[in-house]
């Protein structure tokens, strides 16, 4: 039936011009070529994240990083931020990787709160955390900048965040919010096909790294930092991945990232006013929601609307489009719609025309 417009939490749809540099004839991955790609995208990255530290590239799931930050930056205690399926993900990965965890739970629909945090930092039994910023699995976006100001009164601790969805959608200015790791894929705001990571490390974290005698060697940070001053990659990187990546940037910065923020912030709100508009009810706490996708409730809260989720999902299917249906243990009862990557007004009210055709048809 053709190609299935993606409106799921990622990958997401990947545009023709990225496809194009995706193309790209290969270059030798140790050649002058490959470090002029990366000495070219490098500050671009660190504009995009607002550092001055070397932004690093992996061929990996963003879990690659967040696995290697546990080997490389935990020595003692982690606390793992649980708010969703993705960060409760973070607590299995940190004792599988042999260290000592423990969760910080919240319900799901809630945000992860800096006082929560302080409450479990104040113990001194930690030095690492894990916080998801953008929780895909509810919607629900806690708050980095507040959560990140604990760093000062707790410096010794490694603040490891994921931006998986947010980063390239909103602001997340690395050397501003004064933590320690923070990563990204590229299969959600990125608009690139998945199997990619960027990622980047405070100061104190190399140091940190530097001190643990088993952290590996394919997400090795001191690798990563020591192949990255000469614009390499410490392994074969992806050399497609890498050249989307420079289209996109290039795209990031002709729209200007003031503008890229602004346009993901309308269309969440645009697909917030539509769900509620059409009698649902939205699953994360009010003030909390994503700016990049929209978790709708199925009936489960506020007498909301309730409808047949897999149904909607098929009736959409046969219209061109791929919506998720709910994740986890809140699969059915919630579906979600992504308004990340290239999406515009134009290509959102599309989709809201569909589901329109749709639900009157359910």
């Amino acid at each position: 039936m053709g190609h299935l417009k993606l409106h799921i939490p990622g990958p997401v749809e990947v545009s023709e011009k990225t496809w194009q540099a995706f193309r790209t004839p290969m270059i030798g991955h140790r050649s002058k070529d490959f470090q002029n790609l990366y000495a070219k995208i490098q500050p671009q990255l660190q504009q995009l994240l607002s550092t001055k530290r070397l932004v690093f590239l992996s061929t990996s799931s963003a879990w690659g990083i967040m696995e290697g930050a546990i080997r490389n930056l935990v020595s003692k205690k982690v606390l793992n931020c649980m708010c969703g399926a993705f960060s409760d993900k973070w607590l299995d990965v940190s004792k599988r990787c042999g260290k000592e965890a423990e969760g910080l739970t919240v319900d799901w629909g809630s945000p992860i709160l800096p006082e929560q945090i302080d409450a479990k930092l104040a113990t001194g039994e930690f030095d690492a955390l894990t916080l998801v910023h953008n929780e895909t699995s509810t919607g629900v976006l806690s708050p980095l900048k507040e959560i990140a100001a604990l760093k000062q009164k707790y410096p010794d601790v490694m603040f490891i965040v994921d931006t998986v969805s947010s980063m390239s959608a909103m602001a997340t200015p690395f050397d501003e919010l004064g933590i320690d790791l923070m990563l990204a894929g590229t299969q959600k705001a990125f608009a690139l096909p998945p199997g990619f990571a960027v990622f980047v490390c405070s100061d104190a974290a190399m140091k940190k790294a530097a001190t643990i005698g088993d952290r590996g060697y394919y997400f090795d940070l001191l690798e990563f930092q020591s192949n990255a001053e000469k614009s390499m990659t410490p392994s074969t990187p992806s050399i497609s991945h890498t050249y989307a990546l420079s289209s996109k940037l290039d795209d990031f910065f002709e729209e200007g990232l003031e503008n890229r923020y602004a346009r993901h912030a309308k269309l969440s709100q645009m697909t917030r006013d539509w769900a509620m508009g059409h009698g649902f009810t939205l699953f994360p706490e009010a003030g909390y929601e994503s700016q990049t996708l929209t978790c709708i409730n199925n009936g489960a809260k506020e007498g909301g609307r309730i409808i047949d989720v897999a149904k909607l999902q098929s009736m959409m299917k046969e219209r061109g489009y791929a919506i998720d249906g709910g994740y986890g243990k809140i699969k059915g009862t919630t579906f979600r719609l992504s308004s990340m990557g290239d999406e515009t007004e134009e290509t959102m009210k599309a989709l809201y025309a569909a589901l329109d055709d749709s639900l009157a048809k359910l």
